[in-house]
C-alpha cells in the first residue's frame, strides 16, 4: 500500500484535506483491486465567494460520469486475471451517471450548460460526442484551459473535462454517446456504446433522438488532435508558469511484458506483467509506504528507481522488442527520492513490447505541465524544440500516445509518498507504477504531519 491500508469492512474513515490552487472537476474513487468500478463520485470545486468562472456563467452545471459495468463481482474479475495471467474479462456495458436506464437531461433552448465529464471507466479511454452540438473545453483535471471548440471529447480513465454546451439547435431530442478509444492493436475491448438523451423543452416524447457519428474505435489521429491541442489559460485563476530550471530529469519507459508462471499455480504459461524502466512495481502489504517514510522504517521500499531505462533499445520498434531481457522485467518496490520544492521532469516513453498502447499516467499529489507529446522515440535533439513553455496544459493524468512519448514537469512541493501509475486499472496490479518520496520542507507547514490515530491498519 502507498498512503494507507484499506478501510476494513464495516469500518469508516474520515478524510480532511485542503484545496489549494484548484477549481473545476475532480473525483474520488476506491483504490483497492477493481472496486473503483462502482465506488466513485464527483468532487466539484467552485470559485470562492466573490470570484467567478473565467468563462460565461452557465445556466446549469451537470456532472457526466462515464463508467463501466460487469454483471459480476469486480473483485473476482481481477482475482481471476491475476491467477491465470491473462487479461481480465471485459465489461459488458458503459454507463452514464451509473444509471441502469438511459440518462436524460432536459435543455432550455438558448441556455448554456456546463458539463463536467469524468472518465470513471476502469480500463477504457472513451470518445464522447453529442449529436449536432459543438462543445467548448474550458477546464481539464481542475485546471482552466484556453477555450477549445470541438465536436468530440476524448478522455482517459482518471481524467476530467469540463465543456460548455450551448442549446442552440432546433427543439428536439439528441443523443449524447460514449464508446471506446482502443489503441492497442488486436486486443479485445468493450465495443459497446452508452447513450443518454438531451431533450429540449417542448420536444414531444415521440421524437426519435438523433445519434452522433462517433469516431472509429482505433482513431488515434482524432484522439491525439484532442489531447495535444489543449492549452492552459495564461493569467487565469490559479495559472502557474512553467518552472524553467530542472533539478531531476527522468526518461521513463512504460509498457507491458511477461513474468514466468509460478509453480503450483493455475496459469499455463507466462503471465502478463508491466513495468516502468524495466522495473515491475510491487506494492507493500504489511505497512504503507507513507508510514514507512514518516517513521523511517527500512525494508518497505528502496530509493533506487532508475532515472533512465536500464536497457536502452529502439523503444517503439515492435519487430525487435520481444527479446528476453526486455520482455521479463525484475520486480521491486523502487521509488525516486527528491528534495522538497525541486523541479522534476518526466519524459514518458511508450514501448512496443507486446504491442503499443495509449497509457494514461496519473500522478498523485501534484498537477504537472504537459510540455509536448508525439509519436516514435523521443529525440532530445529535435523534440526539445517542440516544448511549450508559454501556455502548456496542466493536468494530473496524461494519456501517453500509443507508440509515442510525452514530456511533463512538476514542482515537488508536497511532502510524502506519491504514487505514479497507469490509470488503466488492469495494468496497476501488473506493475505499471512507481512512486516519488518528497522530503519535508523547512517549515511546519511543509512537513508531513503524523498519521491520524484512526488510520486504517493492514
Amino acid at each position: 500500500m502507498i498512503t494507507q491500508c484499506p478501510i476494513r469492512p464495516g469500518c469508516k474513515y474520515i478524510y480532511k484535506f485542503t484545496i489549494i490552487d484548484q477549481e473545476g472537476t475532480l473525483w474520488w474513487h476506491a483504490h483497492v483491486s477493481f472496486l473503483r468500478a462502482t465506488v466513485y463520485g464527483a468532487l466539484i470545486i467552485r470559485p470562492r465567494d466573490g470570484h467567478s468562472y473565467p468563462f460565461p456563467m452557465p445556466y446549469k452545471e451537470v456532472p457526466i460520469l462515464l463508467g463501466e459495468w460487469w454483471n459480476t463481482n469486480v473483485f473476482d474479475v481481477e482475482k481471476l486475471a491475476v491467477a491465470t495471467g491473462a487479461a481480465p474479462n471485459l465489461s459488458i456495458a458503459y454507463t452514464i451517471n451509473g444509471w441502469p436506464e438511459m440518462y436524460k437531461l432536459k435543455l432550455l433552448q438558448g441556455r448554456t450548460y456546463l458539463l463536467r465529464i469524468i472518465n470513471a471507466a476502469l480500463n477504457h479511454e472513451l470518445f464522447f460526442k453529442i449529436a449536432n452540438h459543438k462543445l467548448t473545453v474550458v477546464s481539464i483535471d481542475a485546471r482552466y484551459t484556453e477555450p477549445y471548440v470541438t465536436n468530440v471529447v476524448v478522455t482517459a480513465p482518471g481524467q476530467t473535462v469540463d465543456v460548455l454546451l450551448i442549446a442552440d439547435q432546433p427543439v428536439g431530442s439528441y443523443y449524447m454517446a460514449a464508446t471506446a478509444y482502443a489503441s492497442a492493436d488486436g486486443v479485445l475491448f468493450d465495443n459497446t456504446t452508452t447513450r443518454g438523451i438531451l431533450a429540449y423543452d417542448g420536444d414531444p416524447s415521440s421524437t426519435t433522438p438523433l445519434m452522433p457519428v462517433l469516431p472509429d474505435f482505433n482513431d488515434t489521429p482524432t484522439a491525439h488532435k484532442f489531447y495535444s491541442n489543449l492549452t492552459g489559460l495564461v493569467g487565469g485563476p490559479h495559472w502557474e508558469p512553467v518552472p524553467l530550471k530542472v533539478d531531476h530529469e527522468m526518461l521513463v519507459t512504460i509498457g507491458l511484458g511477461l513474468e514466468p508462471c509460478p509453480a503450483n499455480t493455475s496459469c499455463k504459461g507466462p503471465k502478463l506483467s508491466a513495468s516502468m524502466n524495466n522495473v515491475s512495481f510491487v506494492r507493500p502489504t504489511s505497512l504503507s509506504m507513507l508510514q514507512a517514510f514518516f517513521f523511517n522504517v527500512n525494508g518497505v521500499y528502496t530509493t533506487d528507481f532508475p532515472a533512465k531505462p536500464t536497457i536502452e533499445f529502439d523503444y517503439t520498434n515492435a519487430s525487435i522488442n520481444n527479446n528476453i531481457p526486455m520482455l521479463f522485467a525484475p520486480k521491486g518496490t523502487k521509488v525516486t527520492k527528491v528534495k522538497f520544492n525541486s523541479t522534476v521532469e518526466i519524459i514518458f516513453q511508450n514501448t512496443a513490447i507486446l504491442g503499443v498502447e495509449n497509457h494514461p499516467m496519473h500522478l498523485h499529489g501534484f498537477d504537472f505541465h504537459v510540455l509536448a507529446q508525439g509519436f516514435g522515440n523521443y529525440n532530445p535533439a529535435t523534440d526539445r524544440k517542440k516544448h511549450n513553455f508559454i501556455n502548456p496544459q496542466m493536468r494530473n493524468t496524461i494519456a501517453v500516445p500509443a507508440g509515442g512519448w510525452a514530456v511533463t514537469r512538476f514542482t515537488a512541493n508536497n511532502p510524502g509518498v506519491w504514487v505514479l501509475h497507469c490509470h488503466l486499472d488492469m495494468h496497476l496490479p501488473l506493475g505499471l507504477a512507481t512512486a516519488f518520496v518528497v522530503e519535508n520542507g523547512p517549515t511546519p507547514e511543509t512537513t508531513l504531519p503524523p498519521p491520524p490515530v484512526d488510520l486504517p491498519q493492514c
